[in-house]
């Protein structure tokens, strides 16, 4: 009895998922490029920031151990 619940149950989700990815709107391949390039564009600058200030802070470090030591 509660096997037959369980195969009912998977065969309405299936069915109510199939519904769902019918209301999806997919990007076009233009859109998906642009997308991709920003993402990237962001990442490089986010990643030059991060650089720059490890390399502020490593000299900030070195210097105030070279006058403490």
């Amino acid at each position: 009895m509660a096997e037959e619940k369980k195969v009912k149950d998977r065969g309405r989700w299936f069915r109510e998922m199939k519904s769902e990815l019918k209301k999806v709107v997919w990007p076009s391949g233009k859109e998906t490029m642009k997308n991709t390039g920003t993402v990237l564009l962001c990442s490089l600058i986010v990643g030059a920031f991060i650089w720059i200030f490890d390399a502020v802070a490593v000299l900030a470090v070195n210097t105030l151990i070279g006058l403490f030591a």
